[in-house]
């Protein structure tokens, strides 16, 4: 019989959220034995993915090796979950070995359905059809849209919730921005469809978004899902709010995939009716299981769904493990802040930061970055610094403006 091996802190995910969260915990309480479980071999600077699909980003420059990146004084196991059982405090794993924890943090991310839009999975990648949610497929975008001098280009939303809810218009604005300093944006019939109700969820923005939309002669299609791809015809098929479905040709389509979380997380005795890790949403505690935690794209609370959320997510929760393993941390409380950098020309971006309840929460007094409008230094602050800032800040457990206090 094989006898499970014990840790203090086991982490199921090693993405943005997960190798913050185990920096941030080592660099308080280095004595601790703490376990990452991430069968990947690589990691990825997701935010990139838009900017690569932009021609700003070379693609390799957004992956490094998982080894590089993971904290030199945790565990490793490389492998999968398969059975989450915080009953026993337990996790049977891919490679057929178990371990238990004293305290878990789950945060694989979630689960791009590229499955739940007929005849994609076979689509993409080629014969115009294009996805910055992709590694392999955001090079492609580029190419699709430098190529593309005249005809109908379809950028798509699905339901929310999703990550990065502004990339998908993020596709389109910079791709309209290319064409038109191209001088074809005249001959290309730019389309926006997106399931939502509104252009961005966040009222406070929309103005300054929707001069762009203008700008680009962009048709806006609200409340219309993307159900199907004829990818031999280049035709999509929606579904509108009336339950009609709609044809649309296309030359280039842009797809944004329906996500929902991990099958082990929806099938786990963590999740909520709708599969998420069902968590308190300010200190990111399990409702079920008082020494769990969940921070990134998996978990239940309302907000959205971005790298700048796990790093303000991360110290929270590494403080309120440590508080609750009896050192000397108060239990502290998130906000529900994010970031979305909307790229709405390349040089200029409109910088949306809120909490909940859509909450503005700037980072920046508005004399050197107001929200409402597209900034400039809002732009080299996601081309330059902010890629700096994750691999030499936020993985390393550096937490400029997000660290939390806490008692002594």
């Amino acid at each position: 019989m094989t006898v499970a091996k014990q840790y203090d802190v086991v982490i199921v995910g090693g993405g943005a959220a997960g190798i913050a969260t185990a920096s941030s915990i080592l660099r308080r309480a280095s004595h601790l034995s703490v376990a990452i479980v991430e069968p990947a071999d690589t990691h990825y600077y997701q935010p990139g993915w838009t900017m690569v699909g932009a021609g700003v980003f070379s693609s390799h420059s957004t992956s490094r090796t998982m080894a590089s990146v993971m904290p030199k004084a945790a565990n490793w196991i490389k492998a999968a979950v398969n059975i989450l059982d915080p009953s026993n405090n337990a996790l049977e794993l891919s490679n057929g070995t178990n371990i238990t924890y004293g305290r878990l943090v789950v945060c694989p991310g979630l689960k791009l359905n590229w499955s739940g839009v007929e005849g994609l999975e076979a689509a993409l990648g080629h014969n115009g059809v294009t996805s910055n949610y992709s590694y392999k497929t955001a090079p492609y975008t580029w190419e699709l849209v430098q190529n593309l001098k005249s005809g109908k280009a379809l950028f798509t939303q699905p339901p929310m919730p999703i990550k990065c809810a502004g990339a998908p218009q993020k596709a389109l604005y910079l791709s309209a921005d290319h064409w038109f300093r191209q001088g074809v944006i005249r001959d290309i019939d730019i389309n926006f469809f997106t399931s939502t109700p509104g252009l961005f969820g966040v009222a406070h923005y929309v103005p300054a978004l929707m001069k762009y939309i203008e700008k680009y002669d962009a048709a806006l299609h609200l409340q219309h899902t993307l159900t199907k791809i004829d990818s031999a015809a280049k035709i999509a098929t929606f579904r509108n709010q009336e339950g009609e479905l709609v044809e649309s040709e296309y030359d280039m389509l842009h797809v944004c995939p329906p996500q929902c979380a991990p099958d082990f997380i929806r099938q786990s005795p963590l999740a909520n009716s709708d599969g998420w890790v069902d968590v308190d949403q300010e200190t990111l505690q399990s409702k079920h299981f008082e020494n769990v935690w969940s921070l990134g794209d998996v978990i239940s609370a309302p907000n959205a769904k971005t790298a700048a959320a796990a790093r303000a997510q991360a110290p929270v929760v590494a403080t309120n493990l440590l508080a609750h393993a009896g050192s000397s941390y108060r239990v502290n409380h998130y906000n529900g802040y994010g970031s979305c950098p909307l790229t709405v020309e390349r040089g200029k971006i409109v910088l949306a930061e809120f909490g909940y309840g859509g909450k503005l929460l700037p980072s920046f007094p508005k004399w050197l970055i107001d929200g409402q409008y597209p900034s400039v230094l809002a732009w080299l602050l996601k081309a330059q610094a902010l890629p700096w800032l994750y691999w030499n800040a936020m993985l390393k457990g550096r937490e400029w403006l997000v660290k939390p206090e806490h008692n002594s």
